[in-house]
């Protein structure tokens, strides 16, 4: 038998192949392996593993809950405690358990307005302090040039989806395209009672296409469409892809567009509206922000977790389970549907922007309630 390896050789072979599996995993340039963040990475790593988990609250999308925890924890060996629900809710169960001392969420995926809230009521850690992996701090892997932080102090909130977001969708076996050739083709007769949409008096998609088309078009069109229309208003938002797949309510203005995007594969023949000649598209970043929770139980997990998640790996698996553009420069787009991703030099309503979000739309949305209890 030939002499057996010295102890220290196997050590540093253990070594050297970690740093080229992780350098493969997230393309670290080889000038990075010089600046010392693979010993932090590797301490978090060991941290996160001793926590034994992250708590993440987000999307109810069935896709999503699948995919990240099963992606992540094949790649790091730790579960995600993946928890569910409508944004309003739980941003609303989170604050309510933190007032009480109980602090049991990580990391939160949602929209800017429950964010936003978080954020104001300083129950948020920032993100950027503990960004360390080289493929994320790369300025040239995003398509703004750096890291989108949607917060003032641009610490805060991530935002990792920016797409075109659907004014409405058809079933065009009971709706001929060329009969919706402007936003106030939605308000003929022949249309009411055919609509379907989310509650828009929550926050959530309902709530935030109310506002956007006030902000847009006015309180008369948001006043007809929503009452003289008589639409089919939901609080599930299965029952609008239902209703629209169907033809119960072929015209949708809020049915998830991953969900349509499936029934469009399935050979249902569905059309989506993104913008009008009189209505210029909208940009959203949906469910695409991330944030971290101050006192997060598992905090090196939750590390670990924004860090992959901002990552080239982690943001085309959150992409293909919903069906949305990053705003990574790097991910593989040829799945998503073209309307959907923003054009560089066509301009858009950003219906994510900070001011419009936390000052124009609570009075539009407060304005938008009213008008909906008379």
């Amino acid at each position: 038998m030939g002499n057996p390896m010295p102890v220290e050789s196997l050590k540093c072979r253990s070594t050297r192949n970690f740093f080229v599996a992780l350098s493969l995993i997230f393309a670290v340039p080889a000038l990075a392996q010089q600046k010392g963040w693979e010993k932090e990475w590797i301490e978090i790593l060991a941290a996160a593993k001793k926590e034994g988990k992250v708590v993440v609250e987000g999307t109810p999308d069935p896709t999503t809950r699948q995919e990240i925890p099963a992606k992540f924890e094949a790649r790091f060996g730790i579960p995600v405690e993946y928890m569910a629900g409508r944004g309003g809710v739980v941003s609303a169960r989170i604050r309510t358990e933190r007032r009480a001392g109980a602090y049991t969420t990580d990391v939160y995926f949602g929209g800017l307005t429950n964010l936003a809230v978080m954020y104001k009521e300083k129950i948020l850690d920032p993100i950027k302090p503990i960004l360390i992996l080289p493929d994320v701090l790369d300025s040239s892997k995003w398509k703004k040039g750096s890291l989108w932080f949607s917060d003032p102090e641009e610490r805060y909130i991530l935002r990792l989806f920016n797409f075109v977001s659907q004014k409405l969708h058809i079933n065009t076996r009971y709706v001929n395209p060329a009969e919706l050739n402007s936003i106030k083709g939605l308000l003929h007769p022949k249309w009411r009672g055919k609509i379907s949409g989310d509650d828009p008096s929550l926050s959530g998609s309902g709530g935030f296409t109310a506002a956007t088309f006030y902000a847009q078009h006015g309180e008369e069109f948001v006043r007809k469409l929503y009452i003289d229309q008589k639409p089919f208003i939901t609080r599930e938002r299965r029952m609008l892809t239902d209703g629209l797949a169907r033809g119960t309510y072929p015209i949708s203005l809020d049915a998830p567009s991953g969900e349509v995007k499936r029934l469009q594969d399935e050979g249902f023949p569905m059309k989506t509206f993104n913008s009008f000649p009189d209505s210029p598209g909208r940009l959203s970043a949906g469910s695409g922000l991330v944030a971290l929770l101050n006192k997060a139980p598992h905090p090196n997990a939750a590390r670990l977790f924004i860090n992959w998640i901002a990552s080239r790996e982690g943001l085309e698996v959150y992409s293909r389970a919903r069906l949305i553009p990053t705003t990574r420069s790097d991910v593989d787009e040829s799945f998503l549907p073209p309307e959907i991703i923003p054009l560089r030099e066509q301009k858009y309503f950003d219906a994510y922007d900070w001011n419009f979000t936390t000052v124009e739309s609570d009075k539009i949305k407060q304005r938008v309630k009213e008008i909906l209890r008379k």
